[in-house]
């Protein structure tokens, strides 16, 4: 099994709910494994469900929950439930609101932020002063149930060259096909990725996974 903490690239695997395909995941070099506690989305999964899920989660794998706009008393019942490694906002929260779930969980936090044109690279630096890490993903488009997870790409060429002050991750329409692209134009090193992996919503398929993982690793330049 590779060691997720000695390789150039760090994937993520969100919206894991079988022991079957975080198995798959971690054996393939997954970094982080991501659950999704938002009702809407076909990914979720309850708190007491992730928690039987995280058994299998070795050391040095992270385990990130996806929570949209959450309440205090979201995030203390899903605390209650389930150890976490990291927060993952991915809802309108303000940069206060990171600091706030910040301090109350004692975890670090990663704030998605939608990018869709050159104008939405301003909302990034206030969340950079605050957040552990970015998510960089496709804006969902208006009238979606789903704030990502759409399997949309953005044009990655308006990251391309940026300087970030912290870890920053990409997401948004990542596939096998697409991730060489990906890497090289953004410079990404570290990749999140969902339904570019599924066989059908909320569905993961091992062997994409594998082979997603498989690719994004060999795409990545080795000096």
């Amino acid at each position: 099994m590779p060691d997720p903490a000695q390789s150039p690239l760090r994937i993520k695997i969100c919206g894991l709910s079988t022991a079957e395909t975080i198995a798959a995941s971690v054996e393939a070099g997954a970094s982080y494994i991501g659950f999704v506690f938002f009702e809407r989305s076909p990914r979720n999964v309850t708190p007491k469900r992730a928690a039987e899920l995280s058994a299998d989660v070795p050391p040095g794998v992270a385990k990130v929950g996806l929570i949209v706009d959450p309440s205090d008393d979201t995030l203390d019942a899903i605390l209650s439930n389930v150890s976490l490694d990291m927060i993952q906002l991915h809802g309108s929260e303000s940069p206060d609101r990171v600091l706030e779930v910040k301090t109350r969980t004692g975890l670090p936090a990663m704030k998605a932020v939608g990018i869709s044109s050159a104008e939405d690279l301003s909302r990034l630096p206030p969340y950079e002063q605050v957040a552990d890490q970015i998510l960089v993903d496709t804006k969902a488009p208006k009238g979606s149930d789903l704030p990502g997870g759409n399997g949309l790409s953005f044009d990655w060429s308006l990251i391309s060259g940026r300087r970030w002050p912290i870890p920053w991750m990409l997401a948004g329409g990542l596939t096998v096909d697409t991730v060489a692209a990906a890497i090289q134009q953004t410079g990404a090193r570290q990749l999140d990725l969902s339904s570019g992996v599924e066989r059908a919503p909320g569905v993961k398929d091992p062997e994409k996974i594998r082979a997603f993982i498989t690719a994004a690793q060999a795409a990545v330049p080795t000096s």
